[in-house]
């Protein structure tokens, strides 16, 4: 079983559950919001899959002259077009196209070996899974954490030095801010790698399974590679997370301060309840319903970054491997990479909104 299948079943399992779960316990109301959201999502993937295919079609550049270089002579060229189907007509290349993505097969690479690209994906995407999982879970972190406390320390010098944070952090480049932290972090300080996924060395004693080192290491109990594959993450993490943890720090302090004047809370604070008690343990709580809808929409955000953090680190994932796909005009898998980023942007934000279907049943009516 290919890595990525391995992924799609740790994935995919859980959210079936999830998915029947709902379906045999909640409400009518409910089962018609999902069954609608999940109606929603396959048009949105078709339509920006159909806008991929055409554009890349438009650009200027041929995936075969690129690869040929200057010695492809023009009948070179139109016969290895002709056994890549260049050269059909546009509907039949539009109808092969569909066809490979409703069976997730994606075709073979115009350039590079012809290898079939989903086991070209197999290889660069738990790579990129590996860094959005731990930037999300630390822009989350600072930014639910930062925003709860400068709305906590409101209109005090905290509250500003946490506003100015979120705005100057979530405004840099994102391709510039990961230069200045191998710059210093990495050139000056000496104290982390700058590039790669994990030391070449160790990585010849790495046994992988999933393809996420991480987790291959701690499954084969091979602790050096574990600790190096910790060192190269922290850097691309930091700039990936600290930049989206910007946004939360507003959104949540926006909604912390408006759920403080609350009734509720005004009753809770009558009974002497303690501040710090009523903002952590009350008003937080319902202040992260919005959080959760502006998790869904910071995906598409999460997916952008990663191509230029992995662009700057040297990182083999999706995102890099978008890059070069893209500088060699490989049509295949370049709209293959975009349909599978787009998949991904829509079942997310199909989850986040049966979630918050659930934290907030006012949105199932």
């Amino acid at each position: 079983m290919s890595p990525i299948a391995i992924i799609a079943l740790i994935i995919g399992i859980p959210s079936l559950l999830l998915l029947a779960y709902v379906f045999v316990r909640g409400s009518t109301g409910l089962r018609r919001y999902i069954l609608t959201r999940i109606v929603l999502t396959l048009p949105m993937i078709f339509i920006l899959a159909t806008m991929v295919f055409f554009i890349l079609r438009i650009l200027p550049g041929d995936p075969v002259s690129s690869a040929l270089g200057p010695k492809g002579t023009p009948e070179m060229i139109q016969s290895i077009r002709t056994q890549l189907g260049l050269n059909d007509p546009l509907i039949v290349q539009y109808g092969r196209f569909l066809w490979s993505m409703v069976t997730l097969r994606f075709g073979n690479s115009l350039v590079g070996g012809h290898r079939p690209i989903v086991d070209e994906m197999s290889e660069r995407f738990p790579a990129t899974l590996e860094l959005i999982v731990p930037a999300s879970i630390l822009a989350l972190l600072v930014g639910v954490y930062g925003g709860a406390l400068a709305a906590a320390k409101r209109k005090r010098a905290l509250d500003f030095s946490l506003r100015i944070y979120s705005v100057v952090i979530y405004s840099l480049p994102i391709f510039w801010f990961g230069l200045v932290l191998q710059l210093f972090f990495g050139v000056r300080l000496r104290w982390l790698p700058i590039s790669g996924r994990i030391d070449a060395v160790i990585g010849t004693s790495l046994k992988t399974i999933t393809n996420i080192y991480s987790l291959d290491a701690l499954l084969t109990g091979n602790w050096p590679a574990f600790f190096s594959v910790l060192q190269h993450l922290i850097l691309p993490t930091l700039t990936l997370g600290l930049i989206l943890s910007g946004v939360f720090v507003r959104m949540t302090r926006i909604n912390v301060i408006e759920t403080m004047q609350a009734d509720y809370i005004a009753a809770a604070r009558a009974r002497g309840i303690r501040e710090r008690v009523l903002i952590y343990g009350h008003a937080l709580k319902n202040a992260m319903i919005p959080v959760i809808t502006l998790i869904g929409l910071q995906v598409a955000i999460l997916l952008a970054g990663a191509v230029l953090t992995e662009t700057v680190f040297s990182w083999p994932g999706m995102g890099s491997y978008l890059v070069e796909r893209i500088s060699a005009r490989d049509y295949t898998a370049v709209q293959s990479v975009i349909t599978v980023f787009a998949m991904l942007v829509a079942l997310i934000s199909l989850a986040v909104d049966v979630i918050y279907s659930l934290v907030d049943p006012r949105v199932r009516y």
